[in-house]
């Protein structure tokens, strides 16, 4: 059904692919929203004002925070469907992010704004008479915002917007606040306890919270939050699955922005495999992953030696070194770009090991630590470790196995 509300404001709904039609849906999410929380607020403070509640009238400033989040969320979208220029070649889809950060403070300061009115009223109470216009329009709120709420849920995921999806979960917030100040204004009403300046605390308190929760899930993509596993998983086995290719490390995603992608990495291929065919399989890669996935992804061509039977019987056993250190210390290490280079009186072998972020030791202490297992196999071997870090999952490809 919600959906169909939606495809009255846009035709072409289903393509989300086009940021002009992802654009168009969540400005009829937020226009949505605007009208809504404007009816609601007027009716409330019409209410709050006749009955001298609080608590009413705290909750009506959160419906008009609520509408100037919405318009907020507006501009922001027109903001971020602007096409890439000089200044921000990557596009400007982070606005988005940006424009929730500003939702999720205002609503935090209202919250806080509010709370200092109630915590007044506790101590000066002014009488509170409720008619059943305001119990009415309460459980009409309640209706509206659980409304609200799902579609704003249902646009957010069809669009996939983290932005509208965190507008929904602030109005699930409102359906419990508002239901608690129903609740106070029965008991007021049927018992004679005056609950409005405790309501209209616990109502702020709510929007405190819901604020602050709100700007830490709106700031994380800003921070660089990591992608999802979802993700990486999808790049991955879709990398390998091209003949040619033996594995990959060296991931790096960056998200500029919903629908805003772009990615690094190291693919391994067989060293003795014509470098005229191993870079076509990485142009034909790079192509299918921007035409099919809208990732723009950059590949280094990372050569492997397989032929080489001595090479292959000493990284499989370094591998297997790495396997057992990984147990004493109980954390997954995994290695890539293993290479052999030979000498009249030592051969060195050198590779990357990618060190989780929870390794309770120094690189040097691990270095010491693989150097001196190496060591145990050939006195000759000496081994040459860069400690490398992963910033979005662990090594996978041939060399791991």
């Amino acid at each position: 059904m919600n959906l169909r509300l939606l495809s009255i404001f846009v035709r072409d709904y289903k393509n989300t692919s086009d940021p002009r039609v992802r654009e168009r849906c969540a400005s009829a999410a937020g226009l949505v929203g605007i009208v809504s929380n404007v009816f609601l607020s007027v009716l409330k403070i019409l209410i709050g004002v006749l009955t001298h509640s609080i608590a009413i009238t705290a909750d009506a400033m959160n419906n008009i925070a609520d509408a100037g989040s919405s318009i907020i969320t507006l501009i922001g979208f027109r903001l971020a469907g602007k096409p890439a220029d000089k200044k921000h070649p990557y596009g400007h889809q982070r606005i988005e992010y940006i424009t929730g950060l500003i939702v999720s403070m205002v609503i935090t300061i209202l919250g806080v704004q509010f709370f200092l009115n109630s915590v007044q009223t506790i101590f000066t109470p002014s009488e509170t008479s409720y008619t059943t216009a305001a119990f009415v329009i309460l459980a009409v709120s309640i209706a509206v915002k659980l409304w609200q709420s799902r579609f704003y849920v249902t646009v957010g995921r069809h669009i996939d917007s983290t932005t509208l999806i965190a507008t929904a979960s602030d109005s699930r917030n409102d359906v419990i606040s508002t239901a608690a100040v129903l609740v106070g204004a029965l008991i007021s009403r049927f018992t004679g306890v005056n609950l409005d300046g405790w309501l209209g605390c616990a109502v702020a308190c709510f929007i405190v919270w819901s604020g602050i929760s709100l700007i830490m899930e709106t700031s994380q993509p800003l921070l660089g939050l990591a992608p999802s596993p979802e993700l990486i998983q999808s790049i991955g086995d879709r990398i390998r699955s091209y003949k040619g290719i033996l594995g990959y490390h060296d991931l790096v995603v960056h998200n500029y922005g919903p629908d805003r992608c772009f990615a690094s990495v190291h693919a391994e291929v067989p060293a003795e495999q014509d470098i005229l065919v191993s870079h076509d399989i990485i142009d034909n890669i790079e192509f299918d992953f921007l035409r099919e996935t809208g990732i723009h992804l950059v590949i280094h061509l990372d050569p492997i030696v397989t032929a080489d039977e001595e090479v292959n019987r000493l990284r499989c056993q370094v591998s297997e070194i790495l396997l057992r250190v990984s147990g004493e210390l109980g954390c997954e290490l995994t290695m890539h770009d293993f290479r052999v280079v030979r000498g009249t009186t030592h051969t060195n072998l050198l590779f990357d090991v990618i060190v989780p972020f929870e390794l309770g030791i120094t690189d040097k202490a691990l270095c010491t630590m693989l150097d001196e297992r190496i060591k145990k196999l050939s006195d000759s071997y000496n081994a040459v470790i860069t400690c490398d870090r992963s910033y979005v999952s662990t090594t996978s490809g041939k060399e791991e196995q």
